[in-house]
């Protein structure tokens, strides 16, 4: 695999308690899916409600990348392919990961044109049980 022409913000779901192991495992598989790789990440980012998620902050420490939270309201006001009733009754918002992914990729608290999914939400469940959602956004970088 090579680098891709742009720079992939990661979208990141769990239940509590998901391990690092499990976690890093659904990322594997997202960026094998999007034919990325983990130098293509630059950010990840998930709901404030995971703000105290061992996991995610291990995650994000294990490859230095800044990690973002949203609320919920930001999140609910990003339009995605695949909001789930569920995950509003449980966070509040009908998006995680597609959202703190479209979100995290455009690094100015809304979506920015040129912003696109690049793997919609991807779900793994670890061999612990727990279940992790991916989802990955690209902005391509415009030169002037």
């Amino acid at each position: 695999m090579t680098a891709a022409p742009f720079k992939i913000a990661v979208g990141l779901g769990c239940d509590r308690g998901t391990p690092l192991a499990t976690l890093q495992q659904a990322l594997d598989e997202a960026l094998a899916l999007a034919d990325a790789c983990l130098t293509d990440v630059a950010a990840v980012a998930s709901i404030d409600l995971k703000a105290d998620e061992p996991g995610l902050l291990a995650l994000a420490a294990r490859h230095g990348w800044p990690m973002n939270f949203y609320t919920p309201a930001q999140l609910a006001a990003v339009p995605v392919p695949n909001p789930s009733e569920t995950v509003r009754k449980h966070t509040g918002s009908p998006s995680v990961s597609e959202a703190a992914a479209l979100l995290a990729a455009s690094a100015a608290g809304q979506v920015l044109p040129g912003t696109a999914l690049l793997l919609e939400k991807h779900k793994h469940k670890g061999a612990d049980g727990r279940n992790a959602t991916v989802s990955l956004a690209r902005r391509h970088v415009f030169s002037l």
